[in-house]
């Protein structure tokens, strides 16, 4: 018995060990600066299930409404039943809305404008294992490793942060990177505050120590 314990704690370490081995190989993303005043703006915010949307048509008050997107994507206003609001951008929508309304109004001018934001999962930023608050989060522009941190409150005692992984779609192909959290924001290492796009997944295992 006392054999099989021994055995399967070696066997874990093995496993760990090996795992740290792994991801020490995966690449580096090269270091991001801190955002300076003069920041531009981000990709266009697009819309996702559970977004909030207000819905403003010009000289229309009864047809002004404010609405939540549902799970299927699909929103419905006044005299439009269903709409798909997901993958778009809110001008798309207002545009889309003023299409479906030129049936009962003449040349409608329609808004949308975003209330509350969650955004599509490829637009979200999704942070699991050690961190204190594993969440998604909705992509801010020029975002940064740092602030994703910030947002989930950092890491847990337990975290292995320097062998954290960062896992991207470039160019229609999954890739995973090397991060180090416990340098950026223990050892306040700047060198490893990295930029972070929309849809990345931050991965932060358990330290075996």
């Amino acid at each position: 018995m006392k054999f099989r314990v021994i055995l399967s704690i070696f066997l874990t370490l093995a496993g760990l060990v090996g795992l740290s081995g792994c991801t020490s190989r995966l690449e580096r993303l090269p270091s991001a600066a801190f955002v300076t005043a003069d920041e531009g703006p981000g990709p266009n915010y697009l819309i996702g299930p559970l977004d909030t949307i207000t819905v403003f048509v010009w000289r229309n008050p009864e047809l002004t409404t404010t609405v939540t997107v549902r799970p299927d994507g699909r929103i419905s206003v006044p005299l439009i039943e269903d709409i798909p609001a997901t993958g778009k951008t809110p001008s798309q929508l207002a545009r889309d809305i003023e299409e479906a309304l030129s049936v009962y109004i003449q040349q409608p001018i329609v808004t949308a404008i975003m209330e509350g934001f969650q955004g599509p999962f490829a637009q979200q930023v999704r942070v699991v294992g050690q961190a204190t608050n594993p969440q998604a989060i909705p992509y801010r522009a020029n975002m940064t490793l740092l602030d994703v941190m910030i947002a989930v409150g950092g890491l847990t005692d337990f975290a292995a942060g320097n062998s954290a992984r960062l896992v991207r779609i470039v160019d229609g192909r999954q890739k995973e990177y090397r991060l180090r959290i416990a340098s950026l924001i223990k050892d306040g290492d700047i060198r490893a505050n990295v930029a972070i796009m929309p849809g990345d997944v931050i991965i932060i295992p358990e330290s075996i120590f």
